[in-house]
């Protein structure tokens, strides 16, 4: 007789687990479709975070135009040094072949000193510090031998100073790398942040910038203020000339700029050398921590660590290069953290 069983019913802790489970995936999904859309940052979110990876941007580049100042500087050293050192080095064979004149003098006539066969295969170190030795020699051997001392102990001088900077050449050249790829990461993080946009939202961006960076007869009143000096007018005059360029970060002109280089640049046009960072900028002549003191021509700098710069142009605006993304242009001081401005 065949038996009738009553299927196996699920135990209720198991039926308890699976609907718990279900409901949590449930709840989850829920969660992830209604969180899906504020995953996406909005404009003004992406705007934000892009305008403080350029601010890094630009922090870096600083220090980098600064790495590159130093490599350059390192290297017209090392030049000028290696320079003297073959200079050096000649008057060094000089000496040494008048020494070998004398001798192969004596020798000829049979009355070569030994005192003097010694010096010419080895160090006159070892010889002019022996009395002995000094006493077999003539009053004009004895000074073209201290002659030649001399002229080694400066070489040696010379070239352990060229070894020192080459290291240090070095250094910087690695210092260099690290900067570019610090500030190529940045710009690299800002775009991926815009290509999140829709096309309607970097349409929006790119007329806000074309907003700011309309040219000065168009929005900007500069006022009557004098400028600082007829240096700092002619810098200024230069500056304006430059209005609509790009910001490049490392540029000089003029084709491109970044900050530090616009106003360098612009000083250069007026027959005036100042320093190449923002930094070094900052303390290139007599510091004004007043706006209303302010002159046209002067520096302005901006932000705590002093990495941006621009130009004062009168009327509580300054003439800069901002930022990637931006070109030369006119702006109020007040929209960046004003720190104290410069008196070249």
């Amino acid at each position: 007789m065949a038996s009738h069983r009553r299927p196996k019913q699920p135990s209720r802790t198991r039926v308890t687990v699976l609907t718990t489970a279900a409901a949590a995936a449930v709840a989850l999904s829920a969660n992830a479709a209604n969180a899906a859309p504020s995953e996406k940052p909005s404009k003004d979110e992406v705007k934000s975070k892009v305008d403080k990876l350029y601010e890094e941007a630009e922090q870096a580049t600083e220090k980098l135009n600064g790495a590159k100042e130093k490599q350059e500087k390192l290297q017209k050293e090392i030049s000028a040094i290696q320079d003297t050192v073959a200079r050096g080095q000649e008057d060094l064979n000089g000496l040494r072949d008048s020494m070998g004149l004398a001798a192969a003098a004596q020798y000829r006539t049979g009355s070569i000193d030994a005192s003097l066969q010694l010096f010419l295969s080895s160090n006159p170190d070892d010889y002019l510090d022996k009395a002995s030795t000094a006493d077999q020699l003539s009053a004009q051997q004895v000074e073209a031998l201290k002659k030649i001392q001399e002229k080694q102990r400066e070489l040696a001088q010379e070239r352990a100073e060229a070894s020192e900077k080459l290291k240090d050449l070095s250094s910087t050249r690695t210092e260099l790398a690290k900067k570019k790829k610090e500030v190529q990461g940045k710009l690299a993080e800002a775009q991926k942040l815009l290509n999140t946009l829709t096309a309607a939202e970097k349409a929006a961006l790119a007329a806000e910038d074309a907003r700011a960076s309309r040219s000065a007869s168009e929005r900007v009143n500069l006022g009557d203020t004098p400028p600082a000096s007829n240096f700092a007018a002619a810098a200024f005059q230069a500056a304006q000339t430059q209005l609509g360029k790009p910001y490049v970060y490392g540029a000089t002109g003029t084709a491109s700029y970044d900050c530090s280089g616009l106003t360098s640049w612009a000083y250069a046009q007026a027959g005036v050398s100042i320093p190449r960072t923002s930094q070094a900028q900052a303390n290139a002549g007599t510091r004004i921590y007043s706006k209303s003191q302010l002159k046209v021509g002067d520096l302005v700098i901006f932000y705590g660590d002093l990495h941006h710069v621009g130009l004062y142009a009168g009327n509580n605006q300054v003439i800069h290069a901002p930022r990637t993304g931006t070109v030369v242009r006119y702006e109020s001081i007040d929209n960046m953290p004003f720190q104290f401005g410069v008196r070249i």
